[in-house]
């Protein structure tokens, strides 16, 4: 008997419903003279495979710090940074928590709530831009997990648009992938990269957790309906936390033989930001990302029920509601509570929204995320 063999390719997206899975059989064998019947032809036949969230967690550390409690640091008060902000308090990474116990807290919390078991997760996504590993920490929390079987485990790092990212990415390994179940969490620490005594940027974040489960499903059944992703570099001088080299040498001098070698230690600068530019560069792209996206998914603005953005500032979402003629009681925000949590604030709002009943199965939510890279991206999707 020949072998028989697949080979499968995902098809262009389209604006409505999911990308259909493309096989083609191809006949292998020692004999080339079978002849093929019009019932084997190697026409391709589609299958249409959908991906829908079924499940969400999140975690925030214990430490509570006020708008008051920074007054006693830096020349502020609770007045100048909620009408300029929106945020009132942050919680913080202290001695008593990580980002990796964070992150596998929000991923239980997901895999419960979509009755999932640890060992049936297919792939673990972390959007981070702090992990507590040079290489990267999406493979602790699949030790934490105790997934038996070992499923990939990777970082994404895109900032605080890096959950956006983690979803599309989860959508493509379960539509042309073949993936059944894919957790996306988003976790960041910006707290161990804030300067303290800079009250234009320490004022902003916090630290936190969220995560998703994204399942495989039918294609009716397809719960994102089209997205829009982009990036811009030259964008990166107004949001960055660059590599610096160390001012103090190491105990390994040069020996004269070869220049600048050893190198010297190197770390991570604390976090700068142009607080104007990004708020001139949000409120111009978030809108007509979301716009596009509603395009691609053949959807009027109407059809939203939800503004998920992610939470860097209150007047910035009020700023893109406004453009999209979104009413506030339609918008999302948990900013005051938790200030700018970067990859981690739009599943933690998402969470918080769906245990308390505002988010309901089959609402159709518009979610964006923007940040440093520059990069920014929407998904318009349905829960449940």
């Amino acid at each position: 008997m020949p072998n028989v063999s697949s080979t499968f390719f995902l098809a262009p997206y389209h604006s409505l419903g999911s990308p259909k899975v493309v096989c083609f059989s191809a006949l292998q064998g020692k004999s080339s003279s079978i002849q093929s019947s019009p019932s084997q032809s190697p026409i391709p036949r589609l299958f249409s495979r959908g991906c829908k969230l079924v499940g969400c967690g999140s975690a925030v550390p214990s430490l509570q710090i006020s708008n008051d409690d920074l007054a006693k640091i830096v020349d502020t008060n609770d007045e100048w940074i909620s009408v300029r902000t929106g945020i009132r308090s942050r919680r913080v990474l202290s001695g008593r928590d990580s980002l990796t116990t964070l992150a596998v807290d929000a991923a239980q919390k997901a895999l419960e709530m979509a009755k999932v078991d640890a060992d049936d997760v297919d792939l673990i996504l972390l959007c981070t831009s702090t992990p507590e590993d040079l290489f990267g920490n999406a493979p602790q929390i699949q030790k934490h997990l105790g997934c038996k079987r070992n499923p990939l485990s990777y970082d994404i790092t895109a900032a605080c648009s890096g959950f956006v990212l983690g979803l599309i990415s989860a959508a493509c390994h379960i539509r042309g992938g073949g993936f059944q179940n894919v957790l996306v969490i988003g976790a960041d620490g910006l707290s161990r990269f804030v300067d303290w005594t800079d009250r234009g940027s320490c004022i902003l974040f916090g630290d936190a957790a969220g995560a998703v489960l994204v399942q495989a499903c039918n294609g009716d059944e397809d719960g994102l309906f089209g997205f829009d992703l982009h990036s811009d570099g030259d964008g990166q001088r107004h949001l960055n936390a660059p590599i610096k080299e160390n001012e103090t040498k190491d105990a390994a001098e040069s020996n004269g033989l070869v220049l600048d070698f050893p190198p010297r230690r190197h770390s991570y600068s604390c976090i700068q930001m142009n607080g104007k530019e990004v708020f001139r560069f949000a409120v111009r792209t978030v809108p007509q990302s979301i716009e596009a996206a509603l395009q691609k998914a053949g959807l009027p603005a109407s059809s939203i029920d939800w503004l998920l953005l992610h939470q860097a500032n209150q007047r910035i979402i009020d700023a893109v509601a406004d453009r999209l003629e979104i009413p506030s009681e339609r918008v999302i925000s948990n900013l005051a509570n938790y200030g700018n949590t970067s990859a981690a604030s739009i599943p933690l709002a998402l969470d918080e929204a769906v245990r308390s009943g505002k988010i309901k199965a089959g609402h159709t939510v518009a979610a964006a995320g923007f940040g440093a890279g520059l990069t920014w991206g929407s998904a318009i999707l349905r829960w449940g």
